[in-house]
């Protein structure tokens, strides 16, 4: 299960990339006193995962309430995971969220900080997938812990990450962040065949036994 820890982990760093929203974070809380930059911090991360144990805990919930198998779910959620790897592998960025210069920003911290730098800039479409399709996999109250605990340790990386923001974006630099993101397009492309081959094998038993 230690691998599977890390494995969900590993998922939830690529698709929700808190380096991404760096740019974001540091515009909102230009001129903030430490304090209310930390507080932005806090309701972001604490956003990011009330979202993970929601759709952890009920995802696979509302699959069964909009009639969706959990096998076309993860064919779909694979499919959609794969085409944002490819976008950041070629240097695009994640095309299922916004674009820095596209979102509005609320004069509240507090809103701004849980929209849209929590949602949909940090935890977006594929993220809210990659959620759902992991819970609809396990069982056991301890299986479920573990994807919550990938959760809490997924905030608590955002939360380090958006406090060292203004040093992490002097050291890696536009050239740094964009090198870092085609290497987590490449992982995320393999978390994604993963779940597509998943989905398939959940439709169709028989196929690539």
């Amino acid at each position: 299960m230690d691998n599977e820890l890390i494995k969900i982990i590993l998922a939830f760093v690529v698709l929700i990339n808190p380096f991404s929203a760096l740019g974001l974070f540091l515009s909102i809380t230009n001129g903030c006193t430490t304090q209310d930059r930390k507080r932005v911090a806090q309701i972001t991360c604490l956003t990011v995962l009330i979202t993970i144990c929601f759709f952890t805990l009920l995802g696979e919930s509302l699959l069964k309430l909009l009639g969706i198998s959990v096998g076309s779910f993860q064919v779909a959620g694979g499919i959609l995971v794969f085409l944002i790897a490819i976008n950041m592998m070629n240097g695009g960025g994640n095309p299922v969220k916004p674009n820095e210069d596209e979102v509005e920003v609320n004069s509240s911290l507090t809103a701004s900080a849980v929209v849209p730098l929590a949602i949909p800039m940090m935890i977006g479409p594929g993220g809210i997938s990659t959620v759902i399709i992991y819970s609809s996999q396990v069982k056991g109250a301890f299986e479920v812990g573990t994807i919550l605990a990938a959760g809490l340790c997924i905030s608590m990386f955002c939360y380090l990450s958006l406090m060292a923001a203004g040093r992490i974006s002097r050291f890696l630099g536009d050239t740094g962040l964009n090198i870092l993101s085609r290497i987590m397009g490449m992982l995320l492309a393999a978390v994604a065949v993963e779940i597509l081959v998943s989905g398939l094998r959940t439709i169709f038993p028989d196929l690539l036994n």
